[in-house]
């Protein structure tokens, strides 16, 4: 049995935790042992998705002079011996991997998830990074895009990076689900109003503001055009206040964090991802999966899911005009909707379902181990396991 010990101290659940949930979900039991370190506030609003059998801690280590934290985290793994410490982006890594070294975790793995297009200066030229990633065995990249950063930009070691695409668990989508009865009158739309939906958190990297910005446009060519945006963060209250001032409050609904994604996808006409930075975004595989075609930005992992003209349609980041000419022609194009959500939802169930990117993060677990010398058990995994990249 080998056990892993994921490790995240983001504050907020987003994708990575959706990436993690994934594999605490669908790792086989009869192999692998997962449980989870996380900050109090995500260990919150995770817990109920968590499976029972998962050991769930609650851990805040987020600067390096919280000796308390360093040490809590070195017992835990002391205590457990985990084979595998799995971090998820950079800055948990950064203080995970060194930690599982010193505590001689057999193998140390991170997966970045995102391009970090906000360094400035010495951390752009991610000296540190290079530092740290001594104290890693494997990195995962979760799309194409993000290995190249990795690799080209970053400087880290090519042999150590491995891409596994993204996966969501694809079943819960389908393009023939309907909205539920009264979510249209809930929100004040009328039943033929032309709805844009964007899943995403209230945070610069989204694009919000851009949207907006291209929405007066849309609004000239199709007047009762309605948005929601499902998901929370930081810009909550300074995004209200610029819909507001603009005059587009009749238009936009923000719905805040959302459970039941399908339903709210089932609303939506055509979604939205207008980011200015991305991994591989589970939002875009999800509305493809849900035969709701999609205009977002060309960033990073991006344009691997929606795929320009034959998956959705994709502009250029913070291109309010670009986005605006996108968003009409789907509106005005039935047929070219229908075409993109048909050619979308049967890519994504062959690229990026959660099942294949499961069984090759348990390949990678035991391959990993075993080129290491230090599989806890006989046996292994052929390199046949892995598939086409």
């Amino acid at each position: 049995m080998i056990s892993v010990l994921y490790f995240s101290n983001t504050l907020v659940r987003g994708g990575a935790e959706e990436h993690i949930l994934t594999l605490l979900r669908g790792l086989d039991r009869l192999r692998f042992r997962p449980s989870l370190v996380c900050t109090p506030e995500v260990a919150e609003k995770i817990r109920g998705d968590v499976p029972h059998d998962v050991e769930l801690i609650g851990l805040r280590l987020r600067k390096p002079y919280e000796a308390g934290a360093v040490r809590a985290l070195f017992s835990i793994m002391h205590e457990r011996r985990p084979d595998i410490v799995h971090s998820h982006l950079f800055y948990s890594s950064l203080f995970a991997s060194p930690i599982a070294t010193l505590a001689r975790v057999p193998l140390v793995v991170e997966t970045p998830h995102l391009r970090e297009s906000w360094r400035r200066g010495l951390k752009a030229r991610f000296v540190v990074d290079r530092i740290a990633g001594r104290f890693v065995d494997q990195y995962i990249a979760v799309s194409e895009a993000n290995r190249r950063y990795l690799v080209e930009e970053k400087g880290l070691p090519r042999h150590k990076v491995v891409v596994i695409h993204n996966g969501s668990d694809l079943r819960r989508f389908n393009p023939h689900h309907r909205a539920p009865a009264g979510m249209r009158e809930t929100l004040g739309f009328g039943a033929s109003d032309p709805v844009l939906l964007v899943v995403g958190r209230l945070e610069p990297q989204k694009g919000h503001r851009v949207l907006f910005d291209a929405l007066p446009a849309v609004r000239a060519h199709f007047p009762c055009v309605r948005v929601v945006c499902v998901g929370e963060g930081a810009l909550r209250d300074e995004l209200v206040g610029r819909v507001v001032a603009s005059g587009l409050g009749d238009a936009v609904r923000f719905v805040g964090q959302q459970a039941n994604v399908a339903d709210w996808l089932a609303l939506a006409d055509v979604t939205v991802l207008p980011s200015f930075f991305e991994g591989l975004p589970l939002a875009a595989i999800e509305s493809l999966a849900a035969g709701r075609p999609m205009v977002a930005t060309a960033v990073d992992g991006t344009p691997e899911v929606v795929v320009d003209g034959a998956t959705g349609l994709t502009v250029p980041p913070g291109d309010a005009a670009q986005l605006a000419r996108a968003l009409c022609r789907l509106l005005g194009d039935a047929w070219l909707r229908e075409k993109l959500a048909l050619a979308g939802r049967d890519w994504v169930l062959e690229r990026f379902n959660q099942d294949r990117q499961i069984q090759r993060t348990e390949a990678l677990y035991q391959l990993a181990l075993s080129r290491l010398g230090r599989l806890p058990r006989p046996g292994g995994v052929p390199a046949t396991a892995w598939g086409p990249r």
